[in-house]
């Protein structure tokens, strides 16, 4: 598997590339014991997603992830366990494949500075993150820890 996680991108006809990301399903206990999510907003988009980002030439799935997660959140994180991939065509008609981990927070979390990729983060019941996420995949995402993932 390391082999393939490292590996470059396909290219595919005329040149173009296959993309691959990486992001976390980042869970942290709420004050009543029930699970809380982070999710992030993108201004760009206008939407509510888990943080996810392109990995870069020759990085790990797992690398992807925690730096991701890191820079769009300012969380530094523990991976706990893969748990999903989720294969699409981005905007550009591109093959798009994103790697999911489960993840918590460190003790040292780090802090958020809003910019131009990511405005907003916001700690969600389980129920709420259901409604504010944007994408079908999230959301499942997000079902599968309610449902004691």
């Amino acid at each position: 598997m390391a082999a393939r996680e490292g590996a470059r991108a396909p290219a595919l006809a005329d040149g173009v590339k296959a993309v691959r990301a990486a992001g976390g399903l980042v869970r942290r206990a709420g004050p009543d014991g029930s699970w809380q999510v982070l999710l992030v907003h993108r201004p760009r988009y206008d939407d509510w997603s888990l943080p996810k980002g392109k990995s870069d030439p020759g990085e790990t799935g797992e690398a992807t992830a925690l730096r991701e997660v890191e820079e769009e959140t300012g969380l530094r994180c523990r991976l706990v366990e893969e748990v999903d991939t989720v294969r699409y065509e981005d905007r550009y008609g591109r093959p798009k494949t994103v790697r999911y981990w489960l993840m918590e927070p460190l003790e040292s979390p780090g802090s958020f500075t809003p910019n131009d990729e990511v405005d907003e983060v916001r700690w969600c019941s389980v129920a709420e993150a259901v409604k504010l996420v944007s994408y079908d995949h999230d959301r499942e995402l997000v079902k599968w820890l309610e449902s004691g993932g």
